[in-house]
């Protein structure tokens, strides 16, 4: 009986079956892979935005191989101000301990740039800054009225960035010059926030720029109301705008060519329509601002233990949950990062399975109300039906033991990594960053290729035409080159 249930709701994954599942016509998820790796792209070997792409894969096409040498680093005359300096030390009512920082999106100068040029914001001077590639000298800079907590978004001759007060801009990236900016709060006004003298509606989203509009969140105080708004690119005129009352806005923004993603600090990412900003739905699970899209999924946390949750479009719950910091998604792998181990998973096998476990999970559930009611209808009395439930519960779970060791066996390989908190795919090389050093490793293998040594907590990897280019929490942005 379970067997024929599994046939009759599972087959093999292929590119059609697949998109069936998600109500796509066959080939749309290929399409919309490379398009979530390459939209932003427009250069081959450009990072353009925080991840590399709107949907935060940490991806880069091209191969930079190591071993690697410093070719430059910038000291800024401070360090970063993150709005929150750490993670709650034990969460006492739930009597959860060693807890994860679910809010730690501006610790260090995150990295955009192109060839020549390399441009980041300042939390600390209230400022977006340019820097050339070559050299790691100072270009321009161009002043806010406020903090700028994350990474600039660069299209083609324009860079688009939020600031804490209030404002989104968009600049000129040859020299800083500024084009346009607005105000999605309803008013200009200032109140003290995080050590600051910020706008009661900060921009904590960066902005995803997307077929020539511009995506951005302001505000943190729900009471107040926070508004996730679209804009022309080219003009900053505002096509939607949608309040939200019951979540702050804060963390990158992710975004397919339907759905666009909101973090919200410590709980869970709201997901709108991406056409008319439509609230969809909130998901469960236990909040974080990490978060990266991979086939129209979302891969969300890091919760309050480090658990990643990987949600499958249209649904509110989990599929799979997985222990570990991030996560590249990429050829049929999974790579997950976590603080002491790199892995690589099987990535199609083990999702596979993984609704396999789903759904027998539910037919048990139904089994298990069909068994409760024939027992009230008939109490005492052990009929034919409840024996034949009872017989396929147990079938379900051995089953479901069967899944679970076929799951372990999608580990392909498991190493020790002392590199736990950034990383980012270069060809088929992962790049790690940890306290006081980054690392290399293949990808196929997990072997150890290099290391090398930078200042404080290595935050911030981007891979830019063949350069490693690191942020650490000490405001130090060091550049790489083989």
């Amino acid at each position: 009986m379970i067997a024929q249930f599994l046939r009759s709701t599972f087959c093999p994954l292929s590119a059609r079956s697949l998109g069936v599942f998600l109500n796509r016509p066959t080939g749309y998820l290929i399409s919309c892979w490379f398009l979530s790796i390459a939209a932003l792209q427009a250069a081959s070997g450009d990072w353009p935005t925080y991840g590399g792409d709107h949907a935060r894969s940490g991806i880069q096409t091209d191969r930079l191989a190591p071993p690697l040498q410093l070719a430059w680093q910038f000291v800024p005359k401070q360090p970063p101000r993150p709005a929150w300096q750490g993670e709650a030390k034990w969460d006492g009512w739930n009597k959860v301990y060693d807890l994860k920082h679910r809010q730690d999106f501006d610790h260090a100068f995150h990295i955009v740039g192109d060839e020549d040029a390399l441009y980041f914001g300042s939390s600390s001077e209230d400022k977006v800054i340019c820097l050339g590639a070559q050299d790691g000298k100072i270009r321009w800079t161009f002043f806010t009225e406020g903090p700028v907590r994350l990474a600039p978004t660069l299209v083609g001759e324009s860079l688009f960035v939020g600031s804490d007060d209030g404002h989104i801009y968009r600049l000129r990236a040859t020299d800083g010059t500024l084009e346009w900016k607005t105000r999605p709060g309803p008013r200009d006004y200032r109140i003290p926030g995080n050590g600051r003298l910020i706008s009661a509606w900060p921009a904590r989203t960066g902005v995803l720029v997307q077929e020539g509009v511009a995506y951005a969140g302001v505000g943190m105080f729900p009471s107040e109301g926070v508004y996730v708004c679209a804009m022309n690119a080219e003009n900053g005129e505002l096509l939607w705008k949608t309040e939200q009352k019951d979540l702050p806005a804060q963390g990158y923004l992710v975004a397919s060519s339907s759905r666009l993603y909101v973090p919200t600090g410590r709980n869970n990412p709201v997901v709108l329509d991406i056409q008319d900003g439509k609230r969809q739905q909130v998901l469960n699970g236990d909040g974080g601002s990490y978060a990266l899209l991979t086939e129209d999924a979302l891969v969300f946390g890091p919760g309050k233990t480090g658990q990643l949750r990987w949600v499958e479009p249209g649904s509110k719950d989990q599929l799979a949950t997985f222990q570990g910091n991030h996560m590249i998604v990429f050829r049929g792998r999974s790579y997950l990062h976590s603080d002491t181990s790199l892995q690589a998973i099987d990535r199609e096998r083990y999702l596979e399975l993984a609704r396999q476990r789903r759904d027998l999970y539910a037919y048990r559930q139904k089994l298990n109300d069909q068994l409760k009611q024939l027992k009230k209808d008939s109490p005492g009395d052990l009929t034919e039906k409840t024996e034949a439930i009872q017989k396929e519960l147990v079938d379900i779970a051995r089953s479901l033991d069967q899944i679970g060791q076929d799951m372990e066996g999608c580990l392909l390989w498991n190493v020790p990594c002392e590199f736990p908190y950034s990383m980012i795919l270069s060809g088929d090389i992962l790049y790690t960053g940890g306290k006081g050093k980054v690392g290399a490793f293949d990808a196929q293998s997990g072997d150890s290729l290099w290391q090398g040594e930078v200042h404080g907590r290595a935050l911030g990897l981007a891979s830019v035409h063949g350069r490693l280019v690191v942020s650490s929490d000490t405001g130090h942005i060091q550049c790489f080159e083989p």
